[in-house]
């Protein structure tokens, strides 16, 4: 019985492999295309129904999922994660910057707003404030996942104490 708690315990303070790492950043990758793609669509479909129309493009709506996995992938392995940082720093901020004028060029190139400047810069100001969101809840969530693993450990603490 001992053996198998040092073999568990082993394995639970055992770093995650190269696989494990890969697996993670490719979950993350995938839960910010589609977390990007949504909040995107909802712009879309609201300019969309502003001007009385009340179909969406599939064509736009592939060029957004497309272009929120390329940017996934660049805010992962190029920009660090900017949205899931600790704090926005310049490295953040010009990430930050450089993925929203990338979505807002891919938008104006792909007329998902009819290549009208204003709505653009809107767009680009709903994008920042996303993204600024976005860091929010991370940050706000680390918060919490730190309390959970704490009073977890001082649990645990207690029990072996006693043992």
């Amino acid at each position: 019985m001992n053996g198998e708690k040092e073999k568990t315990g082993q394995q639970h303070t055992k770093k995650p492999n190269l696989w494990e790492r890969y697996l993670t950043k490719e979950i993350g990758i995938e839960f910010k295309a589609c977390l990007y793609f949504f909040a995107i669509l909802f712009f879309y479909c609201v300019y969309k129904i502003a001007g009385g129309i009340y179909e969406a493009g599939i064509w736009h709506m592939t060029e957004m999922i497309f272009t929120c996995y390329f940017i996934g992938y660049m805010q992962v392995y190029l920009f660090l994660n900017f949205d899931e940082a600790e704090q926005l720093g310049a490295a953040e901020i010009i990430g930050l910057f450089l993925c929203t004028a990338l979505y807002c060029l891919v938008s104006y190139l792909g007329v998902w707003f009819d290549q009208k400047l204003p709505v653009t810069a809107l767009f680009a100001c709903y994008l920042l404030l996303t993204y600024f969101c976005v860091f929010l809840i991370y940050k706000t969530k680390r918060r919490i996942d730190d309390k959970q693993l704490n009073e977890e450990l001082r649990l645990f603490q207690s029990e072996h104490k006693s043992e």
